[in-house]
């Protein structure tokens, strides 16, 4: 290991390495260092071990943050687009799934691959297994020192990531970090996480556990239309995990068990056409089957042996009800399955060009451990990688490597 550095980068996950490649194809020496004995290993596991390295939809609107408009400057000049021109010149072939989401054709080791390979290939080094002891800033830039030994570098690009996932490695270390260095810290927070539930809500949704459907879940003015999953816990799938990022403890989600269907004049022709059938089964026709007995048995559904009893006034106050289906969440499955860190470094600290800090020249963050967080679907790998090209092109342009151009 290298006893200087143009730039040290801690963290070897997706926005570390790639920030890391990005300098050394500049001409500039860079050392990325992690701890953990493998690199991105959250690469590694994601999109069911495929890798959802973007999504072509990304946009300002999918990200949250204290700063809405924090991100926008870094996205705009790293796009998917940019990307997925990387993986082609290297031949690693991707397909598209639902809603934009991108997925690598083979195994997600090939982004890995790729990533670690830039790196070195560019002239970066990579230090792995290699814990920091200590962090100081010095006259020239920063020391930095390691069980392997100490680093001085000019600049320093903190990568680490936030607190999701932590039988993975993931540590609370760039907040650490930042506050060291005087910058606030937005509270962190699991996002993209099931529901857990208690009492009579637990044991009802563990009795169908299995059971999904494509529901419309909202919380505040914000509204995701995916599929829900029950679980022995509680709720989970792609809606439950995009709607987590934005509920506050203690407050109720809204659940469209309908959503997009004419339920109310199904059920009225249902009643016409099937007058002694049961309310439970004229909704299996919209709902499935153990949801249906589920709600009847719960006491959700009016206690009317026959839907000729049921009046359409009341059918219509049914399909209100089961279209705003109000839960009160117990919490979350919290950081163990947490996908991804909502919170973090404040933006208000960082310049949205460079990621550079405001008051500590030469002090930057990126990727999740800063205070934007983007929804499901691959935006969380492109803000790492739009992050990381933001921070490596002002390490260039400040160190008098090459202009970061293409």
């Amino acid at each position: 290991m290298p006893t200087k550095a143009d730039v040290v980068v801690i963290g070897a996950g997706a926005a570390g390495l790639f920030c890391g490649a990005r300098i050394a194809e500049g001409g500039v020496s860079v050392l990325v260092i992690d701890h953990a004995k493998k690199p991105a290993e959250k690469v590694r596991i994601s999109g069911g071990g495929r890798c959802n390295f973007t999504n072509i939809h990304t946009g300002p609107h999918a990200f949250l943050s204290d700063n809405p408009h924090f991100a926008k400057s870094a996205l705009a000049r790293y796009r998917p687009a940019d990307f997925i021109a990387r993986l082609d010149a290297r031949g690693i072939g991707w397909h598209e799934k639902t809603l934009g989401q991108l997925f690598c054709d083979g195994r997600s080791g090939a982004i890995i691959d790729m990533l670690t390979g830039d790196l070195l290939a560019a002239g970066g080094q990579l230090a792995l297994s290699t814990p920091i002891t200590a962090l100081d800033r010095t006259e020239d830039g920063f020391s930095i020192a390691t069980r392997a030994g100490p680093v001085e570098a000019r600049r320093l690009v903190v990568a680490t990531g936030g607190l999701s996932i932590p039988k993975m490695g993931a540590t609370g270390f760039a907040y650490d970090i930042a506050r060291r260095f005087g910058h606030d810290v937005i509270d962190p927070r699991p996002a993209l996480v099931p529901f857990v539930f208690e009492g009579r809500d637990k044991t009802d949704f563990a009795s169908i556990s299995g059971v999904s459907l494509p529901v419309r879940a909202r919380f505040g003015d914000t509204v995701f239309d995916e599929a829900m999953l029950f679980t022995h816990r509680g709720l989970s799938g792609p809606a439950i995990l995009q709607i987590s990022s934005y509920w506050r403890e203690g407050h109720p989600v809204a659940i469209n068990l309908l959503p997009g269907n004419e339920a109310a004049a199904a059920l009225k022709s249902a009643k016409a056409a099937h007058p002694k059938q049961s309310l439970a089964t004229a909704l299996e026709s919209l709902l499935p089957k153990r949801l249906a007995g589920m709600l009847a048995a719960r006491g959700d559904l009016p206690d009317i042996p026959r839907l000729a009893d049921l009046s359409h006034d009341r059918i219509e106050a049914l399909v209100r009800t089961l279209s705003d289906w109000m839960l009160k969440p117990a919490g979350t499955e919290g950081w163990r399955t947490a996908e991804v860190t909502a919170g973090g470094v404040d933006t208000a600290g960082l310049s949205s060009r460079s990621m550079e800090s405001r008051t500590v020249p030469g002090l930057y963050f990126i990727g999740e451990c800063v205070d934007v967080t983007g929804w499901l679907g691959g935006y969380n790998f492109q803000w790492a990688w739009a992050s990381a090209q933001a921070a490596a092109a002002d390490c260039r342009e400040q160190l008098g490597g090459y202009p970061l151009t293409e």
